[in-house]
């Protein structure tokens, strides 16, 4: 069966309770059972789940490019609308009806809204993807063969490019470590991206042109392999919108799976684009972080050490968080903006 990671916090009642109202037709899992060869021929090459929240038009460019792409491979869409009110829904059932809708009548996140999508079907490989991203036709295959000739990957991402052409740091991530996290904190790795004690949080010390395996690629684009998934479970619902795609793929490296940044496949990513202008943005960031590390790294680290990095983390995010309200409200201020 499909299940999620044990929480880390409470229950979540309210989520639960969403879930069964999705149209009647979701259940906490779906059944993932020993399949026959002629079965498994039967699935499904990759089941692709878009979380969409008020990003109408570039969802509508991203459908258009998921369906130019060539190669011999079978797939379904699924766009799970997390309580949009730009219209996105209604452009999806008018102009794309091939593609699975899911309303959720809750805006539980981005892990959650996911692991709706990704109940509503059986194939080799899952995609979670952004709606700001445009994939070259040749995108899908190449990295389902990418996947299919690596059976030791969990899951893959390709390289994702800015829109001004630079890479998207967030593709190729190591763990954030307590070490990393310091070198993080205090603009190390910032001011020395090249070197390889210090640049290892967004891999800046690797060769961009490299195929590599690295400890986690992003959510924005996301394959991940049937069976590993079956073995981990579902992305853990108590990140909202950040780091949820870190903890998977740090369940599957524990379970025995690589995860691969493949250089050879390039897809554009207008990065942040629901959550650019979101104070809550900002403040789920600094809260996964603290997520992550209580998850995966607190038992282990020595008391001061560990009140050290939840004081940089706070600390940081108060900084930023505030950093970012003011700014908002000033540009708020400004003659252009008064009405």
């Amino acid at each position: 069966m499909l299940q999620g990671p044990p929480p880390i916090g409470q229950a979540r009642y309210k989520r639960a309770s969403a879930l069964q109202a999705v149209k009647g037709k979701l259940t906490r899992s779906a059944p993932v059972c020993t399949m026959s060869h002629m079965e498994q021929e039967r699935l499904l090459d990759l089941y692709i789940v878009i979380v969409n929240y008020n990003t109408r038009d570039l969802l509508r460019y991203c459908l258009a490019s998921i369906y130019e792409s060539r190669g011999q491979f079978s797939f379904d869409v699924c766009v799970v609308d997390n309580c949009s009110t730009d219209g996105s829904a209604e452009m999806v059932r008018r102009e794309f009806p091939q593609v699975t809708l899911i309303e959720s009548p809750y805006n539980g996140g981005y892990a959650y809204a996911n692991n709706l999508g990704l109940r509503q079907a059986e194939a080799r490989y899952y995609l979670l993807l952004n709606p700001d991203t445009v994939l070259p036709p040749s995108a899908l295959a190449e990295m389902l063969a990418f996947m299919d000739a690596h059976p030791d990957a969990g899951a893959a991402g390709p390289r994702l490019l800015l829109a001004d052409g630079s890479l998207d740091l967030a593709c190729r991530r190591s763990f954030p470590t307590p070490a990393i996290s310091f070198y993080r904190l205090t603009g190390l790795s910032r001011l020395f991206p090249r070197s390889p004690r210090f640049g290892r949080y967004n891999l800046t010390c690797l060769d961009p042109n490299l195929t590599t395996e690295v400890d986690s690629v992003v959510g924005a684009f996301m394959m991940v392999r049937r069976e590993a998934l079956q073995q981990v479970g579902l992305l853990d619902e108590d990140f909202f919108m950040y780091g949820e795609d870190l903890d998977w793929a740090f369940r599957m490296k524990q379970a025995g799976w690589k995860i691969y940044y493949n250089a050879d496949v390039s897809v554009l990513h207008y990065k942040r684009a629901s959550s650019r202008h979101s104070l809550k943005a900002q403040v789920e960031f600094y809260r996964a972080m603290y997520l992550f590390f209580r998850k995966h790294y607190a038992q282990d680290t020595p008391f001061w050490l560990s009140a050290l990095i939840i004081a940089g983390i706070y600390l940081a995010g108060a900084l930023n968080v505030g950093r970012f309200w003011l700014t908002r409200q000033l540009r708020r201020g400004t003659p252009a903006e008064v009405s």
